[in-house]
C-alpha cells in the first residue's frame, strides 16, 4: 500500500518537473512556453496544496488533537508560495522574463525547503498518526 509521504512526495516531483520546465522555457526567452509552463506548474501546485489544505491536514489535526504545530507552519508556507505565484505570474504578463527569473529563485529556494519539512518530518507523522493512508490517499485522489 502506498503511504501518504510516497503519494505527496511523487506530487512534489511532478510539480518540480513543471517548475523546471517554465524556467528553462523562461531562461531562452521563451515567453510563451513560460507562460504556458508556468500556468501548468500553477494549476498543479494549487490541486497540490489543496489536499494538503483539505484533506491532509484537517486529517492530521483532528488525529493529533492540535492544529498549531507543523500544519499552521505549512500554510503559512503555502501562503508564502501563492504571493510568489501571483508575482511570477504579473512579471510574465508583463513580458518580464528577468523579474520571474528573481522570483523563481526565491520560490525554488521556499519550495525545497517546504517539500524537506514535508517529506521528512510532516508527511511521516501523518503516515504514523492516520495509520490507514488508503482512506486518506483516495479522499486526496478523488477528482473535485
Amino acid at each position: 500500500m502506498q503511504t501518504i509521504t510516497q503519494y505527496l512526495s511523487a506530487e512534489h516531483r511532478h510539480c518540480d518537473n513543471l517548475f523546471a520546465d517554465a524556467e528553462t522555457a523562461a531562461a531562452k526567452d521563451d515567453l510563451a512556453g513560460a507562460q504556458a509552463g508556468f500556468a501548468a506548474f500553477q494549476r498543479e501546485m494549487e490541486q497540490h496544496l489543496a489536499k494538503e489544505e483539505h484533506t491532509l491536514f484537517p486529517a492530521f489535526e483532528q488525529a493529533t488533537g492540535s492544529s498549531r504545530g507543523p500544519t499552521s507552519v505549512m500554510r503559512m508556507e503555502h501562503e508564502q508560495m501563492r504571493e510568489l505565484f501571483a508575482e511570477m505570474k504579473a512579471a510574465l504578463d508583463a513580458n518580464d522574463t528577468g523579474t520571474y527569473a528573481g522570483l523563481s529563485e526565491t520560490l525554488l529556494i521556499l519550495m525545497q525547503q517546504h517539500n524537506m519539512k514535508e517529506e521528512q518530518m510532516l508527511y511521516p507523522m501523518a503516515d504514523r498518526a492516520l495509520g490507514d493512508s488508503g482512506s486518506i490517499i483516495g479522499k486526496m485522489s478523488a477528482p473535485e
